[in-house]
């Protein structure tokens, strides 16, 4: 199973299937990681495999969708051109939800997704949609083979930062991290450092 993702500027990288983490479990930052960056995602569960996907025929190949967050270690995003892939390959950095929702929720436009960081506001859309998963399956099929169970995950925003160690006071460690979708919760995890 891969989680193939399409970045906010449209290119298309692999996430490897240790980096799901669909449970709300804690993330214990290893000591070489100093800060996390995210990035809010609407993603798509694939039920059908397929290549070079024709876009009128994307529908056919997803089955339930579900907005979460992808975190990546910022001590690697130095701007070099590996940085990206290096830094998304952590355990437990993909952060898709399970259950999933039927892909007509896309379809009422007053649904929105939140992500809180200890209960405050960090992101809120309404914007996610089936014709930006479906551009999406088609246009990264082109580049990778999508197989029964793998997971494509559209980026809503750039990489911003979420967490690190020099914002925690000497008496803190934890940083609660916290998603809504439809007001039900996606999830809540913390991350400590």
């Amino acid at each position: 199973m891969n989680i193939i993702v399409k970045t906010h500027e449209g290119r298309c990288y692999c996430r490897p299937d240790t980096t799901w983490e669909r449970e709300d479990r804690d993330l214990f930052s290893p000591d070489s990681v100093n800060s996390y960056l995210y990035t809010p995602v609407l993603f798509a569960r694939i039920c059908k495999a397929g290549k070079c996907i024709g876009r009128k025929f994307a529908e056919r190949y997803y089955d339930s969708i579900g907005y979460g967050i992808l975190l990546y270690d910022g001590t690697l995003m130095d701007g070099s051109a590996m940085a990206y892939a290096a830094s998304s390959c952590r355990d437990q950095t993909s952060v898709l939800p399970f259950p999933m929702y039927n892909r007509v929720t896309l379809q009422e436009g007053s649904n929105e997704f939140t992500v809180e960081k200890d209960g405050s506001e960090l992101f809120r859309t309404s914007c996610g949609s089936q014709k930006m998963i479906e551009d999406a399956v088609s246009e990264v099929s082109h580049t990778v083979s999508l197989r029964i169970g793998d997971m494509v995950a559209v980026e809503l925003a750039d990489p911003a930062p979420l967490a690190g160690k020099g914002e925690l006071g000497k008496d803190r460690e934890e940083i609660r991290i916290t998603g809504t979708f439809c007001g039900n919760a996606l999830f809540g995890f913390s991350i400590f450092f």
